[in-house]
């Protein structure tokens, strides 16, 4: 019996993209984060390997012809974790942070929100971000960085819509149900805030340190 072919992780293309007829299938939900789509590529030439890397707003998964379509899934699934896990750890600098927010009106606020600056700051420490809509500025807690891309994404949609509404009423909260993890980053924060008021633990039986 062949054994599982070893997953190969690239965060770009290969030199040599793989032959064969590539084909789109959806986004796992719950996984990846503005990419919409996964396509993946088979080649006979890929014994193997599997690699993926994100191209504009779909992910590649190129993958060894041979492979049956559960394989597929599977290996689609891991991989995804795998550039999800990456790009959480990767720390975004204030003009990827800027580009970012940019990216988010467009595809969420029909690019109706338009900051003036996007920044880290290390003044936050009781709120995740901040929004100053006469000058246009949005400031992000230095807490946020290394946590989920989709965390990051969230708090900068809520900030970039109160450059539209300036309060948390209906209108606002309708602003953000286009945002299909808003639940699950906002379910995340709120686990952050609460672990950070748990007492510390260790030893036997639990006894405080």
């Amino acid at each position: 019996m062949p054994a599982d072919p070893s997953p190969r992780f690239a965060g770009e293309p290969p030199a040599h993209s793989a032959a064969g007829t590539p084909h789109t299938v959806p986004s796992p939900p719950d996984r990846g984060t503005t990419a919409s789509a996964v396509e993946v590529r088979r080649s006979t030439r890929r014994r193997r390997t599997v690699s993926a890397y994100r191209e504009g707003d779909r992910t590649v998964v190129l993958i060894p012809a041979r492979m049956s379509e559960a394989e597929e899934r599977r290996w689609v699934t891991v991989m995804l974790d795998k550039l999800a896990a990456q790009e959480s750890k990767r720390i975004l600098g204030d003009a990827e942070l800027a580009a970012r927010a940019e990216l988010l009106s467009e595809q969420y606020l029909g690019s109706r929100a338009r900051p003036a600056s996007v920044r880290w700051v290390t003044n936050q420490n009781t709120r995740w971000g901040s929004c100053t809509p006469a000058e246009g500025s949005i400031r992000l807690s230095h807490r946020l960085q290394g946590m989920p891309e989709y965390v990051v994404d969230y708090v900068l949609l809520h900030e970039l819509a109160h450059l539209l509404v300036p309060g948390h009423g209906p209108r606002f909260w309708q602003l953000l149900e286009a945002y299909p993890r808003t639940e699950r980053a906002r379910g995340y924060l709120e686990g952050v805030v609460a672990a950070g008021r748990l007492p510390h633990l260790s030893g036997p039986g639990g006894e405080r340190a």
